[in-house]
């Protein structure tokens, strides 16, 4: 389990919001910034700050944060109500493609290509910028709408960084639960309760994208659940489907 004593970067911390959100009002505002992915753990007594980081994401129009709630924590004696093994399973298969000799808690992504400990911010903030706007950023724009019975996904043609090279791209549709409450009654946090954001129910791929504009329509129903949002993913992956670089991104909350 991952637990790290650092000194405060509040200042480090605030100039980064500020230079985030002045870039972002110069970007297109259909295309997001970066997107996070937190894995996190109601049983690592280390998460809460990460957890809170992801929160303070999670209040911003222009980054996808999602956070997943891993399994592998659940012996030392609180199962966490959020967690499964499919969270897990991501995590893992990012360990590889990332080449990391092992999994922790809490780990943050950013766009598929950086990890880092969750509950530094001002790591989490500075990396999301450095990324923005360059070949490591988001080069792919999406738009997504809610028919009532549907979801209608539209993915643009790529930047100029991606085109002119084949790309291997799978379209990845998550449902999250835009805000729960747990009363944590066991293991390392016990007694306190925390109000988890945008956690991880289901993520499935739906498709394939080539690198050319496309729509993809599907039944509401069979992606997500009453009253949840949802984020779409257009992820590179690798010859053994490890996810690898988000080319795009676009999320909806209820």
């Amino acid at each position: 389990m991952f637990r790290l004593m650092t000194r405060s970067h509040l200042l480090a911390a605030a100039l980064g919001i500020f230079a985030l959100a002045g870039a972002a009002e110069a970007r297109d505002a259909t295309r997001p910034v970066g997107v996070v992915e937190l894995f996190t753990s109601q049983g690592c007594s280390s998460c809460p700050p990460a957890d809170a980081v992801l929160a303070e994401l999670a209040n911003r129009a222009d980054v996808i944060s999602l956070s997943y709630h891993v399994d592998y924590w659940d012996y030392l004696g609180w199962r966490d109500a959020l967690g499964s093994a499919a969270n897990t399973e991501r995590q893992r298969k990012y360990a590889q493609s990332l080449q990391k000799a092992s999994v922790y808690t809490p780990q943050a992504i950013v766009n598929g290509r950086r990890d880092m400990n969750g509950a530094d911010r001002g790591k989490v903030m500075s990396i999301l910028e450095d990324m923005a706007g360059t070949a490591n950023g988001l080069q792919v724009a999406l738009s997504m709408r809610d028919t009532g019975d549907s979801i209608v996904i539209d993915i643009g043609a790529p930047s100029e960084g991606l085109r002119g090279g084949p790309v291997n791209a799978h379209v990845v549709f998550v449902d999250f639960t835009p805000s729960a409450t747990v009363e944590i009654r066991a293991g390392e946090n016990r007694g306190r309760t925390i109000e988890y954001r945008n956690a991880v129910n289901q993520i499935q791929t739906v498709g394939m994208w080539d690198g050319t504009a496309k729509s993809i329509e599907m039944p509401k129903s069979e992606l997500m659940r009453k009253g949840n949002g949802c984020a779409v993913l257009v992820q590179r992956v690798d010859d053994q489907g490890r996810p690898g670089a988000i080319l795009g991104a676009i999320a909806m909350n209820p």
